[in-house]
């Protein structure tokens, strides 16, 4: 049982660490610097180097936004939903999509979930629903992490604390299916993959989320809604040929232990439960 059923690549991982001990130890050896060894690494270099790719890694958009863009066009072109628009930097959410009932869904574009970024979001007021698209292009990432501290650690906590309805989470992006992540999916039948623009993916991981915001007085265990109550939830499923029993359902428990909020979260996928949490305070970073 699990929070998502793909999994780090253990083997992807030591060859990271692996290759990383070698950039430590080497990385004098390239370029023409001009420097000797010791010139090399005591003039932060090296450091200014790994800082710089990395702050360029994780800056940039364009490869997740052109990601997401053929992705929407794919489902507009299949009549899953009507229209998608990219809302634009003067707004706090990232698409707009029409779809065919008249309903407007608002996503929110994240990374790989464990970053204070996940905690910005603002649920505009004309969202009939709203949902959290993560987009995780590290594929040395340990993706069972990534979405268990999204969900519980933080997206929880924004819900319960600042009353911001996330009516579900789509947890999907180019590196899913690929050697770097591979899919359990595909891995059981290959023949569910759909090729979208130069992608070839599985089916999407989608985790649907309650209605109603939790409140320890009022609504201390909101259960999760129905798929087809979420439609844009809904589109992903029947476009990308997900099952029944690969939907997620997320629901939440809050209370009081004498001055602290505290919550539980319990996913469940096929019937069974995935992964509880004990009774956890708030504290949001």
């Amino acid at each position: 049982m699990s929070v998502i059923p793909c999994e780090q690549n253990r083997q992807l991982r030591k060859k990271i660490e692996e290759f990383a001990e070698t950039l430590k130890t080497e990385s004098h050896n390239l370029g023409e610097h001009g420097l000797t060894e010791q010139e090399f690494y005591n003039s932060g270099l090296f450091r200014g180097a790994i800082e710089r790719v990395r702050g360029q890694f994780s800056a940039t958009m364009r490869e997740k936004r052109e990601f997401v863009q053929h992705v929407l066009n794919h489902m507009q072109d299949q009549g899953f939903i009507a229209d998608w628009e990219s809302a634009g930097e003067a707004n706090r959410h990232d698409y707009a999509v029409q779809l065919p009932t008249g309903r407007t869904a608002i996503i929110e574009l994240k990374g790989c979930l464990d970053g204070n970024n996940t905690n910005i979001f603002e649920r505009p007021p004309h969202a009939n629903e709203f949902i959290v698209w993560s987009v995780c292009t590290n594929a040395g990432a340990d993706p069972r992490h990534n979405a268990w501290s999204g969900i519980h650690t933080r997206l929880s906590a924004e819900i319960i604390s600042r009353a911001q309805r996330v009516d579900g989470i789509v947890i999907w992006d180019m590196v899913c299916g690929t050697i770097g992540r591979p899919c359990p999916k595909l891995l059981a039948d290959p023949t569910r993959s759909t090729e979208v623009g130069p992608f070839s993916l599985p089916p999407p991981c989608l985790y649907v989320l309650p209605a109603t915001i939790p409140s320890p007085r009022n609504n201390p265990a909101p259960q999760p809604q129905a798929l087809a109550e979420v439609q844009i939830l809904q589109a992903f499923n029947d476009c990308f040929g997900c099952t029944q029993d690969e939907v997620n359902f997320v629901s939440f428990e809050v209370s009081h232990q004498e001055a602290e909020t505290v919550r539980k979260t319990k996913i469940e996928r096929a019937g069974e439960v995935q992964r509880e949490s004990d009774p956890t305070a708030i504290r949001r970073s």
